[in-house]
């Protein structure tokens, strides 16, 4: 049964406050966002945890973490404020208002470095008024995101059937794991797979959607993880580690693109085929794409076949 007292105890800023919060992954980031005082924000946060009458969140120097009763009201809040947009939107429309136009879109790093540059470009083209805005991360993030109505798409690769539940897939695209380092690399002279022992190895973490078919690459070479690994999914990192040291990068080739066609980095000729996997676009089953979303994916399908990626 709804408590309608805690209901109307409960106020929008504290909803915004929680998902940011979750979103940015600490109090700083959230009050950068909405343009509070950390003190704002963590007196907002105990003000609703004081309404509820349990804790929300933990806190820690290495950011914040929901607890369990945190994760399910953080859930329906991010469906709260998502539904409150779309009756505003709904609105607007009714009385014939004119609102701005946006498209959310929640991207894997491989998507974001590679591809997405180009369909912005293209998407400014047909939609010259709208505002498009882009989250990229691990997947789990971007799933969450999207389920909660924070993003409206979401690009990458295929996650585990088990987070897969409610959200479609429409395959764009396949796409390898490449393995690269610096010009003048020690090992460029006589690459071997052995090198992935001998030197330290920037490696997918389990989070990242590469993980399961990296795996399967080195079990079908008869090689266990690097010992020597650096486990990330940050592009920036990697990039300056690479370049600055000895390190081997495994990673997406859309990731690289760009650094490969140049030569600020090289691929090592290791047959890494296995490793190929669908990447597609990503909504909510229930959702129906609005006219500008529409003219985004146009944009994703025409910058596509221009890069040339390979067709699923």
């Amino acid at each position: 049964m709804v408590n309608y007292k805690l209901s109307r105890l409960v106020k929008i800023r504290h909803l915004q406050c929680l998902s940011e919060v979750v979103t940015r992954g600490s109090l700083k980031g959230a009050a950068d966002h909405l343009g509070l005082t950390q003190p704002a924000i963590s007196r907002t946060l105990k003000e609703l945890e004081e309404i509820l009458g349990t804790t929300l969140l933990t806190r820690s120097r290495a950011g914040v973490e929901l607890t369990e009763a945190g994760e399910v009201f953080a859930h329906f809040a991010r469906m709260s404020l998502a539904a409150l947009d779309h009756g505003l939107e709904g609105v607007d429309r009714s009385r014939g208002g004119v609102l701005k136009q946006e498209v959310t879109v929640g991207a894997l790093p491989s998507v974001a470095a590679g591809l997405l540059p180009k369909v912005a470009e293209g998407f400014r083209r047909l939609a010259p008024e709208a505002v498009l805005r882009l989250s990229d991360g691990p997947h789990g993030m971007l799933i969450d995101l999207l389920r909660s109505g924070a993003v409206a798409m979401v690009i990458g690769r295929m996650g585990d059937p088990s987070v897969m539940q409610g959200v479609s897939f429409t395959q764009l695209y396949t796409e390898e794991v490449v393995c690269v380092v610096r010009p003048g690399h020690p090992c460029l002279g006589a690459p071997s797979l052995g090198d992935l022992s001998r030197w330290p190895v920037i490696f997918p973490p389990t989070t990242a959607a590469i993980r399961p078919q990296v795996e399967r690459w080195l079990i079908s070479h008869g090689l266990s993880e690097p010992p020597q690994r650096i486990e990330t999914v940050s592009g920036a990192f990697a990039r300056v580690h690479t370049r600055d040291t000895d390190a081997i990068w495994m990673i997406s080739h859309g990731v690289v693109r760009n650094e490969l066609a140049d030569g600020r980095l090289v691929r090592l000729p290791f047959d890494t085929s296995l490793t190929k996997g669908p990447v597609g676009l990503m909504m909510r089953q229930d959702a129906e794409p609005t006219p500008v979303e529409g003219l985004f994916v146009k944009a994703l399908q025409a910058a596509i076949v221009e890069i040339g990626y390979e067709l699923g």
